[in-house]
């Protein structure tokens, strides 16, 4: 079963490499993206049920994954919110969990640690995509 993911990154380059390694390393289905907080947001908004993992990003083109977080509280048990930044302090970390993130991973320091989160917790009860 394909984990369904929606990527809110806006480094192109970071998009793609990760989502053929979210693909081929943990069978995830990326079924869109968004390069601001606004657009996550309205995705968000318009598919409620159509995701089992958000991968969200603390610095975006407009507006931040912090604003994401916040917008995303109302989510299903299954569904899993998980932040991929460069800049995660403790103080970071403290406040993604605040606003509801299930894990917070460096992008520089935690890839495996990101991997192996997606592989073992994966969100169940959902439909997902063969």
């Amino acid at each position: 079963m394909a984990l369904i993911t929606f990527l809110v990154e806006d480094n192109k380059t970071i998009r793609d490499n990760l989502v053929p390694a979210l693909e081929d390393l943990v069978n995830g289905q990326v079924v869109g993206f968004a390069e601001t907080e606004t657009d996550a947001l309205a995705w968000l908004a318009l598919h409620p049920h159509d995701w089992q993992l958000l991968i969200v990003d603390l610095f975006l083109k407009e507006g931040s994954g912090l604003g994401v977080l916040s917008g995303c509280k109302a989510r299903g048990p299954g569904q899993r919110v998980v932040v991929l930044s460069n800049y995660v302090t403790a103080d970071i970390r403290t406040r993604c969990e605040a606003l509801g993130a299930d894990a917070v991973f460096d992008k520089s320091r935690d890839l495996d640690a990101f991997i192996e989160y997606c592989n073992t917790d994966r969100p169940s009860g959902f439909a997902t995509l063969a």
